[in-house]
């Protein structure tokens, strides 16, 4: 006879168990970012020699980027349009997988403790920006130093190695190091935070192209990657370029003392954004400002393929 089960208690359903949370792949960021440096490099220095030099000479010197090109690759070969490569060739692969890979970590701290609302929103295009600062302020520390050697190197015009003050990036830092110690090395720290805070505008404007794209495109990711790349960073030169003037001055300025090579102009970040006007008005906040613009697109467009690609490859 079979047993009367119309008393027993229905079975519990079975309740799931959530799956444990992987925790954050921080490393992918900073792997990833040396792969960024490197690209931007390759593409990038020539441009950014020649806007060294606009920035800081003479009105008389060169007449635009391209006598400046001309007159580099007539005096100095091709050489010359990579003066001063060694340091960022090293320095922007530890900046950019300091910058990236602190924006990757800044990023989700933000959305876990600031922006999360339980709803699973993705974080805000405000949030990428605040996290761009964050970033911004971390890598000055790395930049400053890899920036003040290369900007010195770049305004040494002899193409005989005998008349330049400096033989080369170590040379620089030895000397600099020996007659003003490290406060000499790290000269124009601040103009560099100051230039690196407009990162807002950078990392913003990243999410809003890429989630643009994403949304209105049939594009592959990579081919996002590359235009969102190349337009926020034009956003960011656009609206950083006059801080980036100031900081060049500042950085080339001589140092004076032991090391011989002149007279301080500059003892403060006002004094060179003052000198700056006094030269060439408001003009002269945007000398220079075409050759950087044209290399901002290609150089950051094939960083940032560069560091999704990394990001999406690494386990």
């Amino acid at each position: 006879m079979a047993a009367d089960t119309t008393l027993l208690p229905p079975s519990p359903a079975p309740v799931p168990v959530p799956l444990p949370t992987p925790p954050p792949q921080n490393y992918k960021g900073f792997v990833a970012g040396i792969f960024s440096g490197i690209a931007k490099l390759a593409v990038g220095h020539p441009f950014d020699t020649i806007k060294v030099r606009l920035q800081t000479t003479p009105p008389t010197r060169f007449s635009g980027p391209l006598s400046c090109l001309l007159s580099t690759l007539r005096h100095e070969g091709l050489a010359g349009l990579y003066k001063g490569a060694t340091p960022p060739l090293v320095g922007w692969m530890f900046m950019d997988s300091i910058m990236l890979g602190s924006l990757t970590v800044y990023r989700r701290l933000l959305h876990t403790h600031v922006f999360d609302d339980g709803d699973g929103r993705p974080l805000p295009t405000y949030g990428h920006g605040l996290a761009g600062v964050l970033a911004g302020a971390t890598v000055s520390f790395v930049a400053a130093p890899v920036e003040h050697v290369k900007a010195r190197l770049q305004v040494q015009y002899a193409a005989d190695k005998s008349g330049r003050l400096y033989a080369g990036p170590v040379d620089c830092v030895r000397r600099v190091w020996r007659w003003h110690g490290v406060r000499g090395v790290y000269h124009g720290l601040g103009a560099t935070m100051l230039f690196r805070s407009f990162f807002f505008f950078w990392w913003g404007s990243y999410d809003v192209f890429s989630r643009w794209l994403r949304g209105n495109t049939g594009w592959s990711a990579p081919v996002v990657n590359f235009w969102a790349g190349g337009l926020s960073a034009q956003v960011f030169w656009i609206t950083s370029y006059p801080s980036d003037v100031v900081k060049q001055r500042v950085m080339t300025d001589p140092l004076g003392g032991g090391l011989g090579d002149g007279v301080r102009r500059f003892p403060r970040w006002r004094d060179a954004a003052r000198a700056v006007y006094v030269e060439r008005g408001w003009r002269g906040y945007w000398r220079g400002f075409l050759p950087c613009f044209l290399r901002a697109f290609p150089a950051n467009a094939m960083a940032l393929v560069a560091f999704e690609g990394v990001m999406r490859t690494l386990p």
